[in-house]
């Protein structure tokens, strides 16, 4: 039942916010899946600092098959060798089982990756906060309601939800955990609550109901320390923070007790803050059967530079720089792109140049992805430019894309934006912070 008298619900004044969490699945490990499907389903783990044949370095990521073996982030690769021995050591003749697959870091593929599923993130809502490489806040208020659907069976909010998942699912590969709630810390938990591939939604009024037997430790600011020091006042669930005497909290854990309580309760008030609007715009189509016909590779292009300059119109955004993504089997990624004289607003010459650079080079290349991008972005009310007779200023021959240093340093940002936050969070939650390559989802 819900808790109508509870913080969260909605008043006349205005609505429930509806915060969405998403958390990528093991992303490392479902990056290397895309890039060698083989690996779907078998035990795969990535070290930072590995090198293959190799037993040093630190574990990254671990797949949720991987897991299975004791293998964790944060370990070092010695100690997950001893768990799950390296596959590529075992004998042809001999049994593979028990055994998983190593893979080192390469964070450049992930950030590619990830820039996919943020812009699909930025085209659903109008507020989205980057917390690192693989997780994001969004704030789809707007977008959305807390009321049922017509069938009455769901939200109308865990449908967006679920299409947020289906989409980043289908255009990029990889799948994704989304937690719904009326405010951020909510979500979050709600996210890791049904991991892998999760969609849990915490209506309004019922968050503390939510809340209440989850361990302390998942409440956000809780790290191991402050979950002992709780623990020795018999504060073990978020339920029994929640009913502490604030001021007995606030004795023990100054101002930041105080808050401690209010997320047991429920409370967060805290905004969705933006990172920024985006660099560039993309959209991308998976094809069904990769295929060399010319025909049908021209027509996604079409189809795709079309979407992209309609977005781009939609959000007042002019563009200096026009380029594809071409992935040939069984993932080779390509990138072309060209950039203009000045800033421009055409759909024509979005399509043009998009055609023209397909056709350089991949007219007889088999295709299993199409991407149109435009980038360099500006958001100026000003002229919405034409310009005609335009000459490249980017050899196309080349294979430079203009936007990779735009994409290296929103990569840099992000993981900048996470090392802040995770210091922010709690003094004593310092999980490995030697590198900010470890995942812990």
């Amino acid at each position: 039942m819900a808790e109508e008298t509870l913080p969260g619900t909605e008043t006349d004044d205005e609505p429930d916010r509806i915060v969405l969490h998403v958390d990528m699945d093991c992303f490392y490990a479902s990056c290397e899946r895309l890039r060698e499907p083989e690996l779907v389903g078998e035990p795969v783990v990535v070290g930072m600092g590995y090198e293959p044949g190799e037993g040093h370095g630190a574990v990254a990521t671990a797949s949720y098959e991987a897991r299975e073996f004791g293998v964790g982030s944060a370990q070092p690769i010695s100690t997950a060798l001893e768990k799950l021995p390296r596959r590529a050591d075992v004998a042809p003749d001999e049994d593979p089982a028990g055994t998983g697959h190593y893979r080192t870091v390469d964070i450049d593929f992930y950030k590619s990756i990830a820039s996919e599923v943020k812009e699909i993130l930025h085209d659903c809502a109008d507020v989205v906060r980057e917390v690192s490489i693989d997780e994001a806040y969004l704030d789809v208020t707007d977008r959305t309601a807390w009321d049922f659907a017509p069938s009455g069976d769901r939200t109308l909010a865990e449908g967006y939800a679920r299409y947020v998942k289906q989409r980043i699912a289908r255009e990029v590969g990889v799948t994704a955990s989304i937690g719904v709630a009326p405010n951020m810390s909510t979500a979050k938990i709600a996210s890791d609550f049904d991991k892998p591939n999760g969609l849990v939604v915490v209506r309004p009024g019922e968050v503390q109901s939510f809340l209440a037997p989850i361990a302390v430790e998942e409440i956000h600011g809780v790290g191991p320390v402050t979950a002992r020091e709780l623990a020795s006042l018999d504060i073990d669930t978020a339920g029994d923070l929640a009913a502490a005497d604030p001021t007995t909290l606030e004795s023990n854990f100054g101002s930041r007790g105080r808050e401690l309580h209010d997320r047991a309760r429920g409370i967060d008030d805290r905004a969705v803050t933006p990172t920024g609007r985006p660099k560039s715009l993309s959209r991308e189509s998976a094809l069904t059967d990769p295929t060399a016909e010319m025909d049908a590779k021209r027509e996604v292009v079409r189809a795709l530079a079309a979407d992209v300059a309609d977005r781009a119109q939609s959000r007042g955004a002019m563009y200096r720089t026009i380029g594809i993504k071409v992935v040939v089997p069984p993932f080779d990624i390509n990138t072309r792109a060209r950039s203009l004289p000045g800033p421009v607003d055409d759909p024509d010459l979005v399509e043009s140049v998009a055609l023209e650079l397909l056709d350089a080079e991949f007219a007889d290349e088999r295709v299993r992805k199409l991407g149109v991008r435009v980038s360099n972005l500006s958001f100026s009310a000003a002229d919405q430019s034409r310009l005609d007779g335009w000459e490249s200023t980017a050899d196309a021959s080349t294979g430079r894309d203009d936007t990779a240093t735009e994409a290296e340093q929103s990569g840099s940002n992000t993981e900048q934006s996470a090392s802040n936050a995770e210091q922010s969070a709690s003094n004593d939650e310092k999980r490995l912070g030697q590198s900010s390559l470890v995942e812990f989802d």
